[in-house]
C-alpha cells in the first residue's frame, strides 16, 4: 500500500525523524542513569525510560516507512473545483447545517480540527466537485447521506497544518 503525500508531508516527516533521532541521546542517557538505580525488576524508572525509547523509536520507523513507500501527489484540480487543501463549506441536508471543512492527505486527517482525508467517503465525494453541486456520500452500502457544496476556498499546501501523530 502506498500512501500518497505532498513534497511538505515529507518534509514534516523527516524533520520529526531528525528531531526524534537528536532526542535519543537524552533517552539513552536516561536508560543508563536509570540502570545505575539497582534492580531492574523494582525499576519504574529504567522501565519509563525504555518505554519511552521504544515509543520514540516506534515513530522514527512509522515515519521512515511512509517515506518508503509514498507517492508524491499535488493538487492539479480545476480553479473551480474541489480539490486538496481547499476549505469547502458543505450543507447537510438531513441535518439543515453547514460546515466548513478542509480537504488534506491522510497523515493530516484531524476531524476535530475539521481536517478531512480526500480518502475517507466524504473526502472521496466532494473531490473535483464545483459549488451547486448535490453530492452523495456513500459511507457503506447500506448507509448514505446527501451533501450540496455552498463555496469553495482555493489553498495550497498548509505547512501548518500538523502530522498525525497516529
Amino acid at each position: 500500500m502506498h500512501d500518497e503525500l505532498t513534497k511538505v508531508d515529507i518534509e514534516k516527516m523527516q524533520s520529526e525523524i531528525d528531531e526524534r533521532k537528536a532526542r535519543n541521546a537524552g533517552l539513552r542517557e536516561a536508560i543508563r542513569a536509570a540502570k545505575e538505580l539497582g534492580d531492574l525488576s523494582e525499576n519504574d524508572e529504567y522501565r519509563s525510560a525504555r518505554r519511552e525509547w521504544n515509543r520514540n523509536n516506534s515513530r522514527i520507523e512509522y515515519l521512515e516507512n511512509m517515506i518508503r513507500t509514498a507517492v508524491v501527489i499535488e493538487d492539479n484540480s480545476a480553479p473551480d473545483a474541489v480539490g486538496l487543501f481547499d476549505k469547502v463549506t458543505i450543507y447537510y441536508e438531513d441535518d439543515d447545517e453547514e460546515r466548513t471543512i478542509r480537504l488534506v492527505t491522510t497523515l493530516r486527517n484531524d476531524v476535530f480540527s475539521d481536517n478531512i482525508s480526500k480518502e475517507s467517503p466524504l473526502g472521496v465525494a466532494l473531490m473535483g466537485k464545483k459549488a451547486g453541486d448535490r453530492v452523495l456520500v456513500k459511507v457503506s452500502p447500506a448507509v448514505s447521506y446527501y451533501v450540496t457544496v455552498k463555496s469553495i476556498e482555493k489553498s495550497d499546501v498548509d505547512p501548518d497544518i500538523p502530522i498525525s501523530a497516529f
